[in-house]
């Protein structure tokens, strides 16, 4: 399989170099030249297969042209070998749960599936790889986690400083071994402008070998096409395709849902949720894309204010706000929306979300409101207990931490002080050498 530069098609590479080089020499994004459709009755007695069989069969579509089909065995059951559960909220609403992971988060599966691929290329490699991921909260941790003690690979998470919840910060400034954490002075927008200026910069990749472990890399991308049709799997046998809302920052979550889609995927619509950071939402209004900085909410993860994976959207798409309005529609939400979700459906319905969940869930309930007789499924991303503080405030109620995220809590922070300047991100890589 190719993987071609959105910016440039005839710019193709195979899929180790894809994953090496995270983003392309043109700073376009890698996609891949075609999708492996699943088998049409495959497809149709989806109800009827095991998740484990649902796994293997999109984890072979997707890699099995690239990888020994041994290999490509141990790299999938090792990264997705935890539970990943639909739950009905109520009607035909559910929530699929993506936080039974290391980590209590989505970002599991593809930084667990990432770590494993990249160290079945990097066999017999004689030079460190550096990982450099920037985070608004869960890649950071799903990356530090997934990666830790990997022989040969040290990864450099840059994040913004009082803009995380304590305990996702907790979970990877306090590992150390080979994970590093820069605590950046800026935004998310910041951290991920600085990761891409040191891909783009030849002084500094003639001495390191840099890769990126964000959803710019499609070894993060790719794999979470897999828990989609896990979640189509557990609503079992249905008479009409259902619709999935993603509560989406940078958008690769979504990105890798419209990718399953072509690769077969029962869904008759996919919705984006985001916080008032609504810069697709606008784009879907209006055919204008206009990116700006990022504003604090308590969704964090989804602080983004020109998430990167939209131009594999448009790429998908081919740059028509029409054919993706076909496939898509937005929704954008308040901090008071949120609260008032999150509040609402722990009393009324006995289910706790995530300010993350209860975006999707919202996004959901208006999509509803014209569709209601569609099954409609939405990401529960993180456990609500990551984001303790704000969920307690709402509800008035405890949070129970469960025991994994007690241990990261006990940890002491250990973090490097970055500004959003260039010159400084460089200076600590070139320190690297």
């Amino acid at each position: 399989m190719h993987y071609y530069s959105t910016n440039n098609p005839s710019l193709k590479v195979g899929l180790k170099e894809a994953v090496f080089k995270g983003l392309a020499p043109d700073k376009g994004l890698y996609m891949p030249e075609r999708f492996n459709c699943l088998n049409k009755k495959f497809i149709a007695d989806l109800h009827l297969h095991t998740a484990e069989e649902i796994v293997w069969e999109v984890s072979n579509a997707l890699f099995g042209e690239d990888v020994e089909k041994s290999e490509l065995l141990k790299i999938t059951f090792n990264a997705v070998n935890f539970p990943v559960p639909l739950v009905r909220i109520h009607d035909n609403i559910f929530t699929l749960e993506l936080f039974h992971g290391p980590t209590l988060a989505f970002k599991d599966v593809g930084a667990r599936f990432m770590a494993r691929l990249l160290e079945y290329f990097t066999k017999g490699f004689n030079r460190e790889i550096h990982v450099l991921v920037a985070t608004s909260g869960d890649t950071g941790s799903a990356v530090a986690n997934g990666f830790l003690g990997v022989n040969g690979i040290k990864v450099h998470i840059l994040y913004p400083k009082g803009m995380v919840s304590t305990l996702q910060e907790k979970q990877f400034t306090t590992l150390n071994r080979n994970i590093s954490a820069l605590e950046v002075e800026g935004t998310f927008d910041d951290c991920q402008r600085l990761v891409k200026e040191a891909f783009n910069d030849n002084s500094v990749n003639r001495k390191l070998t840099l890769t990126s472990a964000n959803s710019i890399n499609l070894a993060r991308l790719l794999p979470q096409s897999i828990y989609y049709f896990i979640a189509v799997n557990g609503l079992g046998k249905f008479d009409q395709d259902p619709v999935i809302c993603v509560p989406s920052g940078n958008f690769g979550n979504l990105t890798a849902g419209l990718i399953g889609k072509r690769m077969g995927l029962p869904v008759k619509k996919f919705i984006a949720a985001t916080n008032i950071n609504d810069v697709v939402p606008e784009y879907m209004k209006t055919g204008n894309y206009r990116p700006r900085p990022s504003l604090q909410t308590i969704a964090n993860a989804m602080d983004v204010g020109d998430p990167s994976n939209f131009s594999r959207i448009l790429d998908l798409y081919d740059h028509s706000p029409e054919k993706i309005a076909a496939d898509l529609e937005a929704f954008s939400y308040t901090d008071e929306q949120l609260k008032s979700a999150i509040n609402y459906v722990y009393r009324e319905k006995g289910y706790l979300l995530d300010p993350h969940g209860a975006a999707g869930y919202l996004g959901l309930r208006d999509f509803h409101d014209r569709n209601s007789a569609l099954a409609g499924i939405f990401f529960e991303t993180a456990h609500p207990a990551k984001f303790a503080d704000v969920v307690e405030r709402i509800t008035g109620k405890p949070v129970e931490i469960p025991s994994r995220l007690q241990e990261f809590s006990t940890g002491k922070k250990n973090t490097i002080p970055m500004t959003k300047d260039y010159r400084n991100f460089k200076a600590y890589l070139e320190e690297l050498t």
